[in-house]
């Protein structure tokens, strides 16, 4: 049995895609699936299977997926052995640009838990908007990051990563959900009607979520420039927002999808919301050439977990 196709099958799970996992690999498609073919052969299992959210692992996949990773894992500990002790000084270190989002968070305490406390660890983690992030990979010195953004903005954002030599893969497309009290009036609703929540309650936002060029800043919304009432509290950090929902009933913010433990945790619930463009898009960026480091590739394995936990659960 190959390890190598051990990574292919780890990768295929990383981006939920079998193209998109051969251009990571820089090997032909053709020849990737025939290799998970051949490893699912030589296993007597289907570690995969396609659905209009990409390629996702069966249950024996999924188990076959942990024991392969933990396998890969010990080799990588094996190779570790023979770097020089001078590189392998500091090896648990990265410097990530992300933005606000409770799925990344709870990944990065995933990730921070699993490392080894008897080596040096040196974790930088920025959360801030989008073109901050877009500026501190390509001029910060950031390992890579992840940008969020929403598809009616795609191309903004492509042409913005292109001038600034910036490669990018999908991470997650997604539509927001609204976070909100539990005692909120709406909260028993099923699905939100968008205009009722706007005109009720008051939503928090991030005050620097601004894209030049294309929205004005959003203190010149264009339900003030309209006349039209606003009730919109701006924060520029995730503590103050969980407080105002929590402790501020007619409150509710847009968000991603969330962990359910995070849910339970902070005491808020999560509902659909009908409302136009709401798709968006999580991406990763790096600059080109870029190769992601062990502790690099660690982290993002986290974030891919949680994700499909999510996703598999909506």
């Amino acid at each position: 049995m190959n390890t190598l196709h051990f990574r292919y099958a780890v990768e295929v799970e990383r981006t939920g895609s079998i193209s998109q996992a051969a251009e990571n690999l820089f090997m032909a498609q053709p020849n990737l699936s025939k290799a998970i073919h051949e490893l699912e052969d030589t296993l007597g299992i289907t570690i995969f299977e396609r659905t209009s959210r990409g390629v996702i692992p069966t249950d024996q996949g999924k188990e076959f997926l942990s024991y392969a990773k933990n396998v890969l894992l010990e080799l990588d500990k094996m190779k570790a052995i023979y770097i020089p002790p001078e590189k392998r000084k500091n090896m648990q270190q990265t410097k990530v640009s992300i933005p606000r989002g409770s799925y990344i968070s709870s990944s990065i305490s995933l990730f921070v838990d699993s490392l080894d406390p008897d080596k040096d660890i040196s974790i930088n983690l920025r959360e801030t908007n989008s073109i901050e992030t877009v500026i501190n990979v390509a001029e910060n010195g950031y390992n890579f990051g992840i940008i969020r953004y929403q598809t009616v903005n795609e191309k903004y954002f492509i042409d913005f990563l292109k001038e600034k030599q910036l490669e990018h893969e999908l991470l997650w497309e997604f539509e927001c959900k609204v976070l909100m009290n539990a005692e909120h009036e709406m909260a028993k609703d099923e699905v939100l009607d968008y205009e009722k929540l706007k005109r009720t309650s008051i939503e928090i936002v991030h005050g620097d979520n601004v894209i030049p060029y294309i929205t004005v800043p959003e203190v010149k919304s264009p339900e003030e420039n309209s006349g039209k009432r606003i009730k919109k509290v701006y924060v520029y950090e995730r503590g103050s927002q969980f407080e105002l929902l929590k402790n501020c009933k007619r409150t509710f913010m847009w968000v991603s999808p969330m962990p359910k433990e995070t849910l339970r945790t902070i005491g808020l619930v999560e509902k659909k919301c009908a409302m136009d463009n709401n798709c968006f898009k999580d991406v990763i960026i790096r600059r080109k050439g870029y190769k992601f480091s062990e502790t690099d590739t660690k982290l993002l394995n986290k974030i891919y977990e949680k994700r499909n936990e999510i996703a598999f659960s909506l």
